[in-house]
Parts: C-alpha cells; sequence; structure tokens
C-alpha cells in the first residue's frame, strides 16, 4: 500500500476526528468491495461484445458468481484514453454498481438502447476531458447537462468519474461517487443540506466534494474512504 508523507493511506481513521458511529474503513478494505455479476445477461444488451472488458473475465467466482471490486475497475480506467477504454470503463462501472439482478441489469441498459455508440463516445471523451481538464465539478455539470447520456444518471456517472479520476486527478477535489445511500448519510451527518434521494445538482455535488474531502484530511484518509463510509452508513439508515 503507497504512503505518503501525510499518510492518507492508513488503514483506520484517527478516533478522534471522525463522529461516534462513523466508522472510516481501510483502503484495502474499500478497493476490495467487490459485486458478483452475471457476463451473459450483460451481453445481451451492449451495443456489441467490444464493450465488455477482458479483466472481468479475470475476475475471481465465488458461490459460481464472477465478483468485480474497485480495484479492478480502476485497472479498466487506466485505459480510458481510448475510445475502446472509455467503453469498457463505462461498461465496468454499470457493472460493478448493478449487481445479478435481470431487472437491474436491464434498467441500466437502457443506456445502450437510447443513444448510438457514436453518441456514447463522443459524451464520454467531452466528460471525462473536462474531468481532467477542468476537475470533477465541471465534469459533474457536463455529465449532468451538456454530455447528458440519457438513462446514465449522477448514481452511475459518478461511478465513471469516480474510476476515471480518483487515483490521478491533478485537481484540489477527486471526484466521488454520490448516490441514495451517500445522500442518506449526509443527510443524518447534518452538513446543512437538504439531501434528496437523487437529482443533485452541480453546487450539491460540490458541497459534497467539499464535505468528503475535509472529512478525509481532518482524518488522515483518502476521499472515497469517506464515501465508502458515508454509502455504509447510509445502508444502515435504510
Amino acid at each position: 500500500m503507497r504512503k505518503s508523507a501525510a499518510d492518507c493511506h492508513q488503514a483506520s481513521a484517527d478516533a478522534e476526528s471522525i463522529p461516534p458511529g462513523f466508522s472510516v474503513p481501510g483502503r484495502d478494505g474499500v478497493l476490495s468491495q467487490a459485486i458478483p455479476f452475471d457476463r451473459a445477461r450483460w451481453l445481451t444488451h451492449l451495443p456489441s461484445s467490444d464493450w465488455w472488458p477482458p479483466e472481468l473475465d479475470a475476475c475471481p467466482a465465488v458461490a459460481d458468481r464472477r465478483r468485480v471490486d474497485r480495484n479492478t475497475v480502476f485497472a479498466v480506467a487506466r485505459r480510458s484514453d481510448t475510445v475502446e477504454g472509455r467503453r469498457h470503463l463505462l461498461t465496468a462501472a454499470l457493472v460493478w454498481g448493478t449487481g445479478t439482478k435481470a431487472r437491474s441489469v436491464a434498467r441500466r441498459a437502457h443506456i445502450f438502447a437510447a443513444a448510438s455508440a457514436e453518441d456514447i463516445d463522443a459524451r464520454l471523451e467531452a466528460a471525462l476531458g473536462t474531468l481532467r481538464e477542468e476537475g470533477p465539478v465541471a465534469a459533474y455539470y457536463a455529465f449532468n447537462n451538456d454530455q447528458r447520456i440519457k438513462h446514465l444518471g449522477p448514481a452511475f456517472f459518478t461511478k465513471v468519474l469516480y474510476f476515471a479520476g480518483h487515483e490521478r486527478s491533478a485537481a484540489a477535489w477527486r471526484p466521488l461517487i454520490l448516490d441514495r445511500f451517500v445522500a442518506l448519510a449526509l443527510r443524518a451527518e447534518d452538513t446543512g443540506e437538504k439531501w434528496r434521494a437523487s437529482g443533485w445538482t452541480t453546487p450539491c455535488y460540490g458541497r459534497y466534494l467539499s464535505f468528503a474531502h475535509e472529512r478525509a484530511q481532518r482524518a488522515g484518509v483518502l476521499p472515497d474512504q469517506i464515501e465508502a463510509a458515508l454509502f455504509a452508513r447510509g445502508k444502515q439508515l435504510a
């Protein structure tokens, strides 16, 4: 595990830096968060087999189901400077965030039925270019407005942003996942925001990043460890 001068990758947060009941996982625990998937089910919905990342076929199986973890999706994301790499990143992020239910997979696959592959390619390239050049808040705006991909809402396009930029962001803030469980935990954290279950604005995303980065700095961890802690807390509250 890599270390920095500030030891921001330490396995557990300073107990005095976090409120009671808010448990921050170690970085290894975050990266190993694994979700089962059904390859055959996804292949019936993708525009072509070329959209399937080969890294997913190397994932370990548990109880006859392969499981993809964050570490694997990060590996896919390192190839997102090409058209094929961006397609694979989108697919991997969707697979990791969806699970095995046929209904859930079909719902996510509406993305591919609603637009041409070329249109999705162009919007992914533009939004991820904004991430590199202007940072995660501007990229959030792009995905939510000018570069919107129909049926790809914030809960999932923030996954794409997270995997594309969290480990190599040059901006002051790293992109983080924002979904309904994170929002539920943020509401309980009394951040001053009336967090709803979906439809978050760009300023709202910026306030979330500010909160998570400030908490991460105080606790001596990476921002995605705070996101994972919020997600776990939100699942408990739900």
